[in-house]
């Protein structure tokens, strides 16, 4: 898996660090740090594509068992799929009905979390508390040690593969549900946070939430939502204005045949 841009910033950020300190006591030549010469942003390249209720409504329809499960915990907690994967059923806590994130997973290596905010316990709704019951008395990894999506295919000692999962279950069931979007384990996470946003909640709630180091990463999202508040907000306002104009899109139409045209 590549390495996201913040990532890359925060190793530079170190290499730099480093080159400085060998500099400051003559440990080089140079007297120049060579990290000046790279450059790395730490912005996302792309985002993610945003699910909204009903597409995630209709995406659950049409997966079964603990698939479904893997989902609806991601789009409803904001677990990364590192955390997701490496959820064993000690980490559940039905009686204060939280789960406790402990450790991520990645090329079946268990590590610890990326950061401090993110080893923090993440609540849990009822239903999907219930459906979380429910797949532990169905599946035959039950014990606080095993994985809570153990892969059967490796005997319950593995979870399953995250990227084997999306190409052959989840991507192929959005298609069936008519969802059209590129779909990433990211996209989950990003339409939680998004969706929190729409809804008016606090910034620092959804930041507690998405487990977020800063509130820079929140309020990138919280702008992108913004943008589409406001342009929502405005055309209300036009609608209001012109109430019996039923496609406002054809001036728009037109203008682009003419440009066209030309």
């Amino acid at each position: 898996m590549p390495l996201a841009n913040t990532t890359k910033a925060k190793i530079r950020n170190l290499f730099s660090v480093l080159f400085n300190h060998a500099i400051r006591y003559e440990w080089l030549r140079q007297r120049r740090n060579p990290i000046t010469l790279v450059r790395q942003s730490a912005k996302r390249n792309r985002t993610p594509d945003v699910l909204e209720p009903q597409e995630i409504r209709s995406l659950l329809q049409q997966l079964k068992s603990s698939f479904r499960l893997m989902v609806l915990l991601a789009v409803t907690t904001g677990l990364r799929r590192s955390e997701l994967l490496a959820l064993k059923w000690s980490d559940v806590d039905f009686s204060n009905m939280r789960l406790d994130v402990l450790r991520s997973i990645y090329m079946r290596h268990i590590g610890d979390c990326k950061t401090e905010a993110s080893r923090k316990p993440v609540p849990l709704d009822e239903r999907v508390a219930a459906d979380l019951w429910m797949w532990k008395e169905t599946t035959r990894y039950r014990q606080p040690d095993d994985w809570i999506f153990a892969s059967p295919r490796h005997q319950g000692k593995y979870p399953f593969w995250p990227d084997a999962l999306l190409q052959k279950i989840i991507r192929p069931a959005a298609l069936r549900a008519g969802v059209n979007k590129k779909i990433g384990w990211h996209t989950f996470r990003h339409s939680f946070s998004t969706i929190l946003i729409a809804n008016g909640e606090n910034v620092k709630v959804v930041q507690e939430l998405m487990r977020h180091a800063s509130s820079r990463c929140t309020l990138e999202v919280y702008s992108q939502v913004r943008i589409v508040a406001k342009r929502q907000a405005q055309q209300r306002v036009v609608e209001m204005i012109f109430p019996e104009e039923t496609d406002v899109r054809e001036p728009l139409l037109a203008c682009g045949s003419q440009i066209d045209g030309r």
